[in-house]
């Protein structure tokens, strides 16, 4: 099943640093990482805490070689008007979820402490559940998304590419707001560029 959302959350991402040593170090960490998983989460056995690992594609080839994942790519750039989605740098993702953000953030502090010097942090994003599913514009997220069985099969891999079966691909999407501009905007407004009531959380 896909699992819904979890009261925090840490998303950390980092490169890979040049050398041998180095991947050797991150290849270890991954065979250890379900063990740090259950030593944090031990504290609370009700908390929740859960990591899911992702790897980029300019990182695979030298952590793993063949085979690989058919269709791992980079992020292609997305230009709009006015807004821009950017390419950005990253080897590994760490998603850290859990119902109490310190056993997320214990868990990052070990698998930071194992990779040491083997690599570089490049962005860190503390989340939290805001409300009833809403984001900081006051919206309800994710009302659209796929549920249960449609769920799985909108995000696992199957056997199209049976040596990566049960795996699945990330695109992980920041937003900066301008919060005080967007909160001088009539509720009118708002919902006519989010295309939802915001109270109601129904369609326009």
């Amino acid at each position: 099943m896909v699992a819904p959302l979890t009261r925090a959350a840490l998303f950390l991402i980092v490169t890979v640093n040049p050398g041998m040593e180095n991947r050797a170090t991150v290849r270890s960490l991954c065979g250890d990482v379900g063990g740090l998983l259950r030593a944090v989460g031990f504290r609370d056995q009700d908390g929740q805490l859960s990591c899911v690992i992702g790897f980029g594609s300019d990182a695979w080839d030298p952590l793993f070689g063949r085979p690989r994942p058919v269709e791992l790519h980079l992020f292609r750039e997305i230009s709009g008007r006015p807004h821009r989605a950017v390419s950005t740098p990253g080897d590994i993702l760490f998603h850290i979820r859990a119902k109490r953000m310190d056993l997320c953030f214990e868990l990052a502090t070990q698998i930071m402490a194992r990779l040491g010097n083997a690599v570089f942090p490049v962005d860190e994003v503390h989340g939290f559940r805001y409300f009833d599913n809403r984001d900081l514009v006051g919206f309800v997220d994710g009302t659209e998304n796929p549920r249960e069985q449609a769920a799985i099969e909108a995000t696992i891999i199957g056997g199209e590419d049976s040596a990566f079966a049960g795996g699945s691909y990330v695109i992980v999407q920041k937003y900066l707001h301008d919060l005080h501009r967007w909160n001088a905007l009539s509720t009118e407004v708002q919902e006519r560029i989010i295309g939802r009531t915001k109270l109601s959380d129904i369609e326009l």
